[in-house]
């Protein structure tokens, strides 16, 4: 059996009760290729391509204040747009596509707890469709 560190999840395993985006969607920073004044975006180290993150809030009431709020990153050769605001919403629900996460020992504090880290493929408004992507079947109904 092959283990690795990031495990697929479905959507509503993570976020049963929802997500809603909370910010821009930005280039994730490469630290170590970058320099002052020369930021380097980093690039997803099994694709390639350019890594971008959003903040999302987690809409269970039951989620901790510290952990009300996570970034999911995205692996896309553009910058993803987020969906459209929902009316009557202050927050644009969201929905991921290729989910993953990956547990990590974050050390904040000097007392070690389990975190995760999450990446994602794509992401789309709730209750829409999956966008076909390259080599995936397209043919109109």
């Amino acid at each position: 059996m092959a283990i690795t560190n990031k495990f697929p999840v479905a959507m509503g395993d993570v976020f049963p009760h929802g997500a809603f985006v909370v910010s821009e969607v930005e280039p994730v920073r490469d630290f170590d290729k970058s320099t002052p004044g020369r930021p380097v975006q980093q690039l997803d180290k099994e694709s390639g391509l350019p890594v971008w993150s959003v903040s999302v809030l987690d809409a269970d009431p039951a989620a901790r204040r510290t952990e009300k709020t996570v970034t999911v990153k995205i692996a896309a050769p553009h910058q993803p747009v987020p969906p459209e605001a929902a009316a009557g919403l202050p927050f644009r629900p969201v929905e991921f596509d290729g989910l993953t996460v990956t547990p990590y020992v974050q050390e904040a504090g000097g007392r070690p707890r389990v975190a995760y880290s999450f990446r994602a493929a794509g992401m789309r408004a709730p209750g829409g469709h999956q966008r076909p992507g390259p080599g995936k079947n397209q043919d109109a109904a």
